[in-house]
């Protein structure tokens, strides 16, 4: 424990991402908010998000948010997990379990620092850092073609 507790306070300082693995149980979500306490965006939020939970449907509105008027359902303006932890962290755990399809989004996110919905319109030059949880193993993941593999990359920057 001693030696997670020193890499939590050599790495948290950085803008990096984070990608936390191992097995159910094992402490991913505590990691997260250490390296989120120990980070310059400590005063900000930490939103932590069960992504593998998210249901395909509502994946987009719930990270990314929308506009009123964006889709049939949208009858107001909608705040996205990445705006909520605006200048802070945003934790999704279980992101080995979000589909393909959403992961590619999450990677234009990840490669920009920027979402392309509400987000991006009113804050053009706010990011937050972002932390995964999973799991899985992501390289294999990646390999069996289960896993975007650049989301993968840009994950575990650290």
């Amino acid at each position: 424990m001693r030696g997670v507790l020193e890499l939590i306070a050599q790495v948290g300082p950085s803008d990096a991402n984070d990608a936390l693995t191992g097995e159910h149980g094992t402490g991913k979500e505590i990691v997260a908010r250490l390296l989120h306490a120990a980070s310059p965006r400590t005063r900000m939020a930490l939103v932590a998000v069960n992504a593998g939970g998210l249901p395909e449907g509502t994946f987009e509105s719930e990270i990314f948010g929308h506009v009123k008027g964006a889709f049939t359902d949208a009858r107001t303006d909608r705040i996205g997990r990445f705006e909520l932890a605006n200048g802070g962290t945003l934790f999704l755990d279980e992101i080995a379990n979000v589909s393909l399809r959403q992961q590619a989004k999450l990677l234009r996110v990840l490669e920009t620092g920027r979402t392309g919905a509400r987000w991006l319109v009113a804050n053009p030059a706010r990011r937050c850092e972002d932390s995964f949880a999973t799991n899985a193993k992501l390289d294999e993941e990646a390999k069996a073609g289960n896993f975007v593999k650049n989301v993968a990359l840009r994950a575990s920057t650290r």
